[in-house]
C-alpha cells in the first residue's frame, strides 16, 4: 500500500471543494487503498485554514471535515515525528515534509511551490514531493 502524505491545499480539494481532480483520491482513502498519514499539527493546521471566513463553513462543517479526516488518516504522534534533512522556508509547512520523511517511501502531494522546490532533494531520501493528484 502507498504511503501519502497530503497537504492542506490538497485537503481543501478533497473535502471542501469536492475538487473533481482530487475523487480518485478521496475514494482511495474510504477504499482503504492508501496509506494516508497525519498527526496532531497537520489536523490543527487544516482546522484552521477551514476556520477561516474565506470558506463559509460554519463550525459543525469545520469540526465534520476534521474528524472525517482523522478517521481516514493513519495519525503519527508529533513526539514519534522525525525532521526532515531539508527545510522549508514556510515554517507551516514543514511538518508535512517531517510526516512525509517519518512515513518513507512516500508520496508527499502539495501544490506549494515552497514545498515542490524541495522535490529533487527529498526524492533521495525517497520521499516523492508532487503536486499530480494521480501520482498515487
Amino acid at each position: 500500500m502507498k504511503s501519502v502524505v497530503f497537504d492542506t491545499n490538497v485537503l481543501l480539494d478533497i473535502f471542501v471543494f469536492h475538487d473533481f481532480r482530487a475523487i480518485h483520491l478521496k475514494d482511495a482513502l474510504y477504499n482503504q487503498t492508501l496509506d494516508a498519514h497525519a498527526c496532531e499539527q497537520t489536523l490543527e493546521e487544516l482546522a484552521d485554514v477551514i476556520s477561516r471566513p474565506l470558506f463559509s463553513l460554519n463550525q459543525s462543517e469545520q469540526k465534520r471535515i476534521v474528524l472525517e479526516w482523522r478517521s481516514l488518516a493513519k495519525m503519527i504522534k508529533d513526539e514519534d515525528i522525525v525532521k526532515a534533512p531539508w527545510e522549508c522556508n514556510d515554517k507551516d509547512d514543514q511538518v508535512f515534509l517531517d510526516l512525509a520523511f517519518t512515513a518513507k517511501p512516500c508520496v508527499l502531494i502539495s501544490k506549494d511551490h515552497e514545498v515542490l522546490k524541495l522535490a529533487s532533494r527529498a526524492a533521495k531520501e525517497g520521499v516523492v514531493i508532487t503536486a499530480d493528484y494521480k501520482a498515487l
